[in-house]
């Protein structure tokens, strides 16, 4: 049986390995900077960002939206976004009405315009209700981004921009999908707002 410090090392080298390897990925790095460049021209042309996710990705999603309304590295405007994943009665309605593997992409048809971008979160790349969401965005000529894991999944054919970070572990994926989400917003920040 493993001690807890035996386990903390074993996680932290699973995490460290993992940054070292997207770190060197330099086809990830230049299409993570092309969704930065998506997510910034869809904020010049009015837009708002909307994203998903399950779970854990879920909170995360909820996080990110936080970020880009409030602040993460400058003191700014807002920025618009919106988490799809906090409205109870909305997503109680979709799922008892439609399916739970509904319950983005319909948001996004009531909500979302050709001037927004949709941002889905998804560690195996195979969530139901994320690739229905991207499909919903094919169909609105919405952008989509999505953060995955593993090979990617069905969301990889689906994405605009898809970005796959390395990982065995769902723990060791969402971490990384942490780091491209500050980054994410960090850079949004630095691009639209020229004064701290």
């Amino acid at each position: 049986m493993s001690s807890p410090v035996e386990r903390i090392r074993r996680n932290l080298d699973a995490s460290i390995s993992a940054k070292q390897q997207l770190l060197g990925d330099d086809a990830t790095l230049a299409a993570f900077a092309r969704a930065v460049e998506m997510v910034v021209a869809r904020y010049r042309a009015g837009g708002r960002l909307y994203i998903a996710g399950n779970g854990g990705s879920a909170a995360d999603a909820q996080h990110l939206a936080a970020e880009f309304v409030s602040k993460l590295a400058r003191d700014r405007g807002p920025l618009p976004a919106e988490s799809l994943t906090t409205d109870t009665s909305i997503l109680t309605a979709i799922g008892n009405d439609y399916g739970f593997d509904q319950v983005f992409a319909r948001q996004l048809a009531g909500k979302a315009t050709g001037k927004d971008v949709f941002l889905g979160i998804t560690t195996s790349g195979e969530s139901p209700n994320i690739l229905r969401a991207l499909e919903q965005c094919r169909r609105m000529d919405i952008p989509s981004i999505v953060f995955t894991g593993r090979s990617g999944g069905a969301a990889r054919a689906l994405a605009d921009h898809c970005l796959v970070v390395p990982g065995t572990a769902t723990s060791t994926i969402q971490e990384l999908h942490i780091v491209l989400a500050h980054t994410l917003c960090e850079s949004v920040e630095a691009a639209l707002f020229t004064t701290a």
